[in-house]
């Protein structure tokens, strides 16, 4: 089955590291969303917060499973929080793929991010549900994300009922 995934990652720092991860999977003949060139990012963000919202719904839309591409400061962005507890309640599929061992432009790989993004939602007892608790998380370079990053996506998605 053919997955159309949101790809969900800190913008400024990670991009050159996301790219790597996004172009392989639409190599393989697959669909992607979340991703937008610097200036299409820069329009919508000086729109504000509404604006910004109303982008990452619409790129949500007919998704089956977010990846987070976690980075050394992925945790710690305002949006990523916002797309994961959206993806968590729409019921995609969600994983984290540790991206911080890819080179960036200038050759360099990063310090690994941390996967604790917040609270993204309450179980039926009123607890606090957090992203680590429910969903996995697998390194690019160590678990060989290339060849197993589809795999990975439908284990989600078949997880999450899609």
């Amino acid at each position: 089955m053919v997955r159309r995934v949101f790809f969900s990652f800190h913008y400024e720092r990670d991009i050159w590291r996301a790219g790597q991860v996004r172009n392989s999977w639409v190599t393989k003949d697959r669909e992607s969303a979340g991703f937008v060139d610097a200036a299409s990012w820069e329009a919508i963000k000086k729109q504000g917060d509404e604006a910004i919202k109303r982008w990452v719904n619409n790129q949500l839309d007919g998704t089956s499973v977010t990846v987070v591409l976690i980075g050394k400061e992925t945790s710690s962005r305002d949006w990523v929080r916002y797309e994961i507890v959206k993806s968590h309640e729409k019921g995609n599929g969600l994983l984290g793929i540790y991206i911080h061992n890819l080179k960036d432009a200038n050759s360099k790989t990063d310090e690994k991010g941390d996967n604790h993004f917040g609270e993204i939602g309450k179980d039926s007892n009123g607890n606090s549900i957090y992203f680590g608790q429910l969903y996995p998380t697998y390194d690019w370079v160590a678990d060989d994300g290339y060849h197993k990053m589809g795999d990975w996506i439908e284990e989600a998605a078949q997880k999450a009922g899609r």
